[in-house]
């Protein structure tokens, strides 16, 4: 018969609770300062629902009414530097950590008036949430989107669970900067459920991450409780499984919140981190606008009000009278002040129209903002010589393509520490899969850093470093299709932060994937992502054909202020082409497409592998045809001007492209230059691409699904046939 023991968990998982010794450490003073702020944010959250009433609230209002009181405690002891994000319901997180920036606890609200600082950071969070320009992301946030991080909150997530792996980002750089400043990432008990969430959780414990993941358990989601979600619902369990020592406590008791929060900074700045606390709170309100759950039927007004009764701010109010801390004047004098500043903020904000109260319409944001910021102004560039190769005074020879892409990097590790490398298998086999991080991992082992199967979670760790400023990843994405597993990083996260947070916030990342079509990977390891990513115009995207452009561009892309893909192709890694054996500082501009073969006939736009097969077909034909490398495919990097140069002078396109049709890219650029260009066009452009599906495993069905050169052949004789035509019937 078998026998069994049972195992013991590596990490310590406690539930706190608060003492009367608690509340007499913390002082008179501070319990001020929080209960002060628990009061503002009431206030401020109470007129936003009278606002929303009103109809002048755009969009969705979750507000955190019942749940100030444990964000409030954690923050309390939280300092200027340390950073924090949070979820879709984040009013009281980006006020509660901005509230600590700017009141630095040196007024008394029952005696004085409210600082200027303070209803100026009521004034502009209201303002954002109403979509007004002079909210901290100018309008463009809204309720759902906070961020400003001069007070250390690094934005707030319409996306359940989407910040979690941009907060391990922040965790990372403040880990590399050794300053012992910590990170705070919020999320409600939805949340804990969520992919993404739990990879984050293993990357933290995995890296030693200073970071706490500080649970809002509300007990719902909208309307689905906890029970209905999981067996276990002890959300705080969720960390033990990853060694992550977890903590567990009654959010509404702010001491015993405080105390908890105590003993996890402990742990987060001795180096001993991450940490998992999850406060059991209860939100007020239904999941959106100011009416309670019960009026939806899913939850009792019995409920509500035995909740009620635990108000965390009628705890504070208790605790501090019973010690003759506050009287009933003085507890009037705080509530009042804070209604005031509330009220005073949303007066800023409004003007009596027709009996009603509308937006005072000068604070819309001018329409004409709607596209800023999309992207850098790439000023980053400013000062720097580019070059071309027929330019180039250096030596050159022949060099394989993979053997570049190694040495750029390592040349740019040499000269600048910001730099690092993250991904599957990169440390290992020589340089990775493909052998593009050769000579890293053992002059930098602490900047080549290997993850688990992780890619939502590395990719959104990334992105957070790049938000936070002081390094600069470089991510390795074994295989483009991997993108789709890392979507809501890619495209919900770092596509839009930068016009998302109002159009100035940085985000230097480099994704470099490959596409490897014709390699018999199949339908799961074989898309060419560049149709995708051009769909998200924070992303800058760039494809370099030869060795010498490669080392030119990539230097560009780890320069750019933006999220760039670096885009390869398997079918160049072991090309040879011209390169330099000892220069790799030389930049290429983003945004300039390069004529790689003069031609009258037509204009051929391609990219990656197809160049070097468009001219050889051209060459073999005996065709006169006109062909670009377009090497900058994302919208805003297009060369429109070379592109233009070459329509006028051929009146014929092509856009050839090795993919399927499905995941094009070339629909995009067809569709555009059509528009751009059709007084110029004899004959609508026409375009070269794969089947409908994505390729096969099988070696035939797989070659029928891309373009090879007999397709090309095929559609340059084509182009000619229907130039002819064109030609007779205008005689």
């Amino acid at each position: 018969m078998s026998e069994s023991k049972t195992l013991q968990l590596d990490a310590p998982w406690l539930e706190i609770s608060a003492t009367p010794s608690d509340w007499d450490e913390a002082g008179p003073q501070a319990l001020l300062k929080m209960l002060n702020h628990m009061h503002l944010i009431r206030a401020f959250e109470e007129e936003i629902l009278n606002l929303d009433r009103e109809g002048l609230a755009h969009g969705p209002m979750h507000v955190s009414v019942g749940q100030e009181g444990a964000v409030v405690a954690a923050m309390s002891l939280l300092n200027t530097g340390d950073s924090i994000n949070g979820p879709h319901r984040g009013h009281h997180l980006f006020l509660a950590k901005a509230l600590n920036y700017v009141d630095a606890g040196g007024y008394d609200p029952r005696e004085q008036t409210t600082p200027e600082a303070v209803n100026n950071l009521m004034y502009r969070t209201m303002a954002e949430i109403l979509g007004l320009s002079p909210g901290f992301c100018k309008g463009r946030g809204g309720s759902m989107h906070l961020r400003w991080d001069d007070a250390g909150v690094i934005g707030t997530n319409a996306i359940v669970g989407g910040g979690v792996p941009l907060a391990n980002g922040a965790a990372w750089s403040k880990q590399r900067q050794n300053n012992g400043e910590v990170v705070f990432t919020f999320y409600g008990d939805g949340a804990c459920h969520i992919g993404n969430v739990l990879e984050s959780l293993n990357l933290a414990a995995l890296y030693n991450l200073p970071i706490c993941f500080f649970i809002e358990n509300n007990q719902y989601a909208v309307s689905t409780t906890l029970a209905e979600e999981a067996r276990e619902t002890r959300m705080s369990s969720r960390g033990l499984g990853f060694g992550i020592p977890s903590f567990r406590v009654d959010g509404m008791n702010p001491m015993a919140v405080r105390a908890a929060t105590k003993a996890v900074l402990k742990l987060l700045r001795e180096g001993k981190g991450p940490a998992v606390l999850e406060a059991n709170s209860y939100r007020y309100y239904h999941h959106g606008g100011g009416l309670p759950g019960s009026a939806f039927g899913y939850r009792s007004k019995d409920e509500e009000a035995t909740a009620r009764e635990r108000d965390p701010l009628l705890q504070m109010e208790r605790e501090m009278m019973s010690r003759g801390w506050l009287d009933e004047e003085g507890l009037d004098a705080v509530q009042q002040a804070a209604k005031i500043a509330a009220e005073a903020a949303s007066a800023k904000l409004t003007e009596a129209a027709g009996g009603k109260r509308v937006i005072v319409s000068s604070l819309w944001p001018d329409v004409s903002f709607r596209d800023q910021g999309l992207r850098g102004d790439l000023s980053e560039f400013d000062g720097i010589n580019f070059i071309e190769q027929e330019s180039y005074k250096g030596k050159l020879q022949d060099v394989k393509l993979i053997d570049s892409i190694a040495s750029v990097m390592v040349r740019r590790m040499e000269t600048d520490d910001r730099y690092f490398v993250m991904g599957e298998d990169i440390h290992k086999m020589s340089g990775g899969t493909n052998g593009a991080t050769k000579g890293i991992p053992d002059r930098w082992p602490d900047r080549c850093i290997p993850t688990p199967i992780a890619e939502h979670g590395f990719v959104g760790l990334c992105g957070g470093v790049a938000m936070d400023g002081h390094y600069r990843p470089v991510v390795e994405l074994m295989y483009p299709d991997f993108s789709l597993v890392a979507a809501d990083q890619l495209f919900n996260q770092i596509a839009k932060a930068r016009h998302m947070f109002g159009g100035d916030i940085n985000v230097p990342l480099v994704l470099r994937t490959k596409i490897a079509l014709g390699s018999g990977y199949g339908s799961q390891h074989s898309m060419d992502p560049a149709g995708m990513f051009a769909m998200w115009p924070g992303w800058r995207i760039v494809a370099a054909s030869t060795p010498f452009d490669y080392v030119g561009l990539m230097n560009s892309a780890l320069q750019c202020e933006d999220p760039v893909m670096m885009l390869e192709h398997v079918d160049l890694y072991q090309s040879k082409g011209q390169g330099s054996m000892d220069d790799f500082d030389y930049y290429i501009p983003l945004g300039k497409a390069k004529v790689v073969r003069r031609g009258g006939a037509f204009t051929v736009l391609t990219y990656l592998s197809m160049v070097s097969k468009a001219i050889d077909v051209a060459n073999e034909m005996g065709i006169d045809a006109e062909i670009i490398d377009l090497r900058s495919l994302d919208r805003g990097g297009l060369d429109w001007e070379t592109i233009g140069s070459s329509v006028r002078k051929t009146h014929n396109v092509v856009m050839l492209e090795q993919g399927p049709l499905t995941t094009s890219y070339g629909a995009m650029v067809t569709d555009e230059l059509q528009r751009r260009y059709f007084d110029y066009l004899d004959q609508p452009v026409k375009r070269i691409h794969g089947g409908e599906a994505s390729p096969s495993v099988s070696k035939v069905l797989e070659r029928s699904a891309f373009v090879g050169e007999e397709e090309i052949r095929s559609g340059f004789a084509n182009m000619i046939a229907d130039m002819g035509r064109s030609f007779a019937a205008v005689s």
